[in-house]
C-alpha cells in the first residue's frame, strides 16, 4: 500500500489518424482498496492508543503491538501495486521517477512544513531560537522526523528510487523468485536482530543508527514480498481461494503466540520495550496478518456488489485515505488536552473508542476541505474536487446508474 495517489487525468488527442491506440488499463483490484482502508484504520488505532495511554501500560502495548503490522503492510502494498502496473511493460526510469516522486515528495514537504509550523506555534520546543527552528525543519525534513508518520513517505520515495532495480531483479530471477524471497527473509531476520541488539555508538554514527527506521533497510522483505506477489498475481489468487482459511487461522494463531510471548517478555523488560516493532519473532506474525488481510479483502472483492453501501464506503475511503493518513496526527494532537477528561468520564476503553472515532471524523473533515482548495494535489496527493451541490444531489439520486468505463478499468495509481 502504498497510499493511493493519483495525478489529474490528462487526455491527449493526436491529430494523426494512424496514432496507436492507448493501452487498456489493467482491471482495478478492489481488494486493494479494502486492504488499504483496513490498514489505515489500524494505523490510526495504533496512534490513538499509543499516544493517549501511558507508555508503560501493559494492556495498551499489547493492543498496539499487532497494529504495528501496518507499516510492513503498506510497503508490501507499495511493491505489489507498482509491479502490478508495470509488469509486462517497458519501464522508462526517468519518466517513472518524474511521475512518482512529485506525487509523494510534494505532500511530504508540505506536511513537514505544516507540522513544523504547528510545533513552533504550539511551543513544543520552548526557548528555541528562529535559527534553531529553521535548522530543525531542515533536519526533520531530511530524516522524516517532522511528525511520527511522515517517515513513511520518505521510505516510499526510496522504494520508488529502487523500483527499476527491483524490476530488473525480478526479470533476471524469473523462475527462482522463491529463492529471492528466502534470501530476503534471511537478510530481514539479520537486520531485525541487529536493530534490537544495537552496538555501542556515539556522535554521528548513533544519529544515523537512530534513523535507520526511516530507510528502506528494515522493510526490504515486505517490498519484495508484495512485488513478487504481483508478478505471480494469478497464482496468488488461486492460492487465496484454496488456502485462504488457513491464512486467516494462521494469523489468529500467530497473533495469539505473539501476545503470549509479549507478556512473558514484560517480566524481563518494560512493556514499551517488549513492544519494539523490530522484534524478529514479529516478522512471522506480521506476514501472516498481511496474508490474512489480503485474503479477507479478496473474499469481499469476489462477492462485492457495485452499488451497495459498503462498496461506496470503500471507494470513498480509498480515495481519501492518503489525506486522512497525513492529517490524523494533527487531529489527535489538537484533542490531546481533553483526552484525560474523556477517559476519566467514559472509562479507559470507551474513552479511547470515542477518541478514535473523533480523530477519524476530524481527519475526514480536514481531508474534505483540502480536496476542495487549489493546493489539493500538494496536500492530499489527489486533484482538487469541484463541488457542485446540484450535481452531487443528482449523483445521489442516480444510485442505480452504472459506473463509467474509466472507473471500471481504473487501476490503483501509485
Amino acid at each position: 500500500m502504498i497510499i493511493d495517489i493519483a495525478p489529474p487525468s490528462v487526455t491527449a488527442k493526436s491529430e494523426k489518424s494512424d496514432a496507436p491506440a492507448p493501452r487498456r488499463k489493467r482491471p482495478h483490484l478492489h481488494q486493494i482498496d479494502l486492504f488499504r482502508i483496513l490498514t489505515f484504520a489500524c494505523v490510526i488505532g495504533a496512534h490513538v492508543v499509543g499516544n493517549s495511554i501511558d507508555a508503560g501500560n501493559t494492556a495498551s502495548n499489547a493492543v498496539v503491538m499487532p497494529l504495528h503490522f501496518t507499516r510492513d503492510a503498506f510497503f508490501a502494498l507499495t511493491g505489489f501495486v507498482l509491479v502490478y502496473q508495470y509488469r509486462g511493460k517497458s519501464l522508462d526510469t526517468r519518466a517513472f521517477w518524474r511521475k512518482r516522486f512529485p506525487l509523494v515528495g510534494i505532500p511530504y514537504l508540505a506536511w513537514s512544513v505544516i507540522y513544523w509550523g504547528y510545533s513552533v506555534v504550539a511551543g513544543l520546543h520552548p526557548g528555541e531560537s528562529l535559527h534553531s527552528a529553521l535548522w530543525r525543519l531542515v533536519f526533520e525534513t531530511a530524516t522524516g522526523g517532522a511528525w511520527y508518520q511522515l517517515y513513511f513517505l520518505l521510505v516510499t520515495m526510496q522504494a520508488y528510487l529502487l523500483f527499476p532495480l527491483i524490476m530488473r531483479l525480478l526479470r533476471a530471477t524469473q523462475g527462482n523468485h522463491r529463492w529471492v524471497l528466502a534470501a530476503s527473509a534471511t537478510l530481514q531476520l539479520g537486520v531485525l536482530w541487529w536493530l534490537v541488539h544495537p552496538p555501542t555508538l556515539t556522535g554521528r554514527p548513533l544519529g544515523i543508527w537512530n534513523h535507520l527506521y526511516a530507510t528502506v533497510i528494515p522493510y526490504q522483505l515486505y517490498i519484495l514480498l508484495g512485488a513478487i506477489a504481483a508478478w505471480h498475481i494469478d497464482s496468488v489468487a488461486r492460492t487465496v481461494r484454496r488456502f485462504g482459511p488457513l491464512f486467516v487461522a494462521g494469523a489468529i494463531v500467530g497473533l495469539a503466540l505473539a501476545e503470549v510471548y509479549f507478556l512473558w517478555q514484560t517480566r524481563q523488560m518494560p512493556a514499551w520495550q517488549a513492544n519494539n516493532v523490530f522484534m524478529p519473532h514479529l516478522l512471522f506474525c506480521y506476514v501472516l496478518i498481511i496474508f490474512a488481510l489480503y485474503t479477507v479483502s479478496s473474499w469481499w472483492a469476489a462477492r462485492r456488489s457495485e452499488h451497495d453501501v459498503f462498496s461506496r464506503v470503500v471507494r470513498y475511503g480509498s480515495d481519501r485515505s492518503f489525506g486522512i493518513f497525513l492529517s490524523h496526527p494533527i487531529a489527535l494532537q489538537v484533542l490531546a488536552p481533553v483526552i484525560p477528561a474523556l477517559q476519566n468520564h467514559l472509562g479507559l476503553f470507551w474513552g479511547t473508542v470515542v477518541l478514535y472515532l473523533t480523530v477519524v471524523a476530524m481527519a475526514i473533515g480536514i481531508t474534505e476541505v483540502a480536496r476542495r482548495i487549489p493546493g489539493s494535489l500538494w496536500l492530499t496527493g489527489r486533484p482538487m474536487l469541484h463541488s457542485d451541490p446540484r450535481a452531487l444531489a443528482g449523483r445521489l439520486r442516480r444510485t442505480d446508474a452504472p459506473e463509467s468505463a474509466e472507473e471500471l478499468t481504473r487501476t490503483p495509481a501509485h
